[in-house]
């Protein structure tokens, strides 16, 4: 892969980010390579990079996944949060993994995406575009809602829920699996539904073909009701809005460790198989 110019994208107010954003501004000096940082919240876009570092956790990974806004760069997430699905390269192999890319070893993954629309009494106000999720949550009070959902026009059902998450595979370890959907291998075309604590015991999650289109509305308000994007967005939903879900026009790069596959990931991120207990992990 040929890099020319990096963008590193760093966590905000964030001093081991801050640190490692000046380590590899000093290795693209020494490779002749122009770096630029930018801190999560910036805006400003600059020239067009070879490639984009980001340097914080998941949720600064999906913040730089918007800042692309679906220009087709890969990403190479560094992990500097906790869990680190998304961010899965460690500090210590991140300039093996940059040496790889040069070399031309670099492992680059196409991930799909979501998008949809929000629309009230026939009008869209609003557009996104997703990696991980569409959440449909409730606020502050304890309130169930009725949330009907259609695919491909047909009528599914009607959930009574404290609310609702929409994923795509790379989603599937996020919202979804604390919801209790399945966990889906990123490289699968596929859109999941997962309700959270459904009123009906019968009500499961649904693997659906990423070719559906999801219709979702929001039959009764009872208390607030917000959909959330990726987790960095939220709109307060009216009853009769529909949220209409389908798969992304734009698939998202990002740079896989050298050093570790999806499955190893999972056992290291879920300590599948780990006996020790809480106070030893320590």
């Amino acid at each position: 892969m040929k890099i020319g110019s990096i963008r590193v994208f760093k966590k905000h107010d964030s001093t081991p980010a801050d640190v490692m954003a000046q380590k590899l501004a000093s290795w693209a000096e020494g490779k002749g390579i122009e770096c630029v940082i930018t801190s999560a919240g910036e805006r400003e876009y600059g020239a067009e990079p070879d490639l984009l570092v980001v340097l914080g956790g998941d949720g600064t990974f999906l913040s730089a996944v918007r800042w692309l806004g679906g220009r087709q760069i890969p990403l190479l997430g560094v992990n500097l949060g906790s869990l680190g699905f998304l961010t899965e390269i460690t500090t210590g192999e991140l300039f093996t993994a940059l040496e790889k890319l040069l070399d031309g070893e670099g492992l680059v993954e196409s991930r799909m995406t979501l998008q949809g629309t929000v629309e009230r009494d026939g009008e869209v106000v609003s557009r996104f575009s997703v990696l991980n999720d569409v959440v449909f949550n409730k606020g502050a009070l304890a309130r169930i809602s009725e949330i009907e959902v259609s695919v491909d026009g047909l009528f599914l059902t009607t959930y009574r829920a404290d609310g609702l998450v929409i994923s795509s595979p790379t989603g599937s370890t996020a919202y979804s699996l604390s919801a209790g959907g399945a966990i889906v291998h990123p490289s699968l075309s596929s859109i999941l539904l997962s309700p959270i604590c459904p009123h009906a015991m019968t009500n499961r999650p649904i693997v659906l073909c990423d070719t559906s289109v999801l219709e979702v509305k929001l039959r009764e308000k009872n208390g607030e009701l917000f959909v959330t994007l990726d987790g960095q967005v939220g709109i307060e939903l009216d009853a009769g809005d529909v949220v209409k879900v389908s798969r992304g026009e734009s698939d998202v790069l990002m740079i896989r460790s050298p050093s570790m596959d999806y499955y190893s990931l999972l056992r290291s991120k879920l300590l599948w198989g780990d006996r020790k207990k809480p106070e030893e992990r320590r």
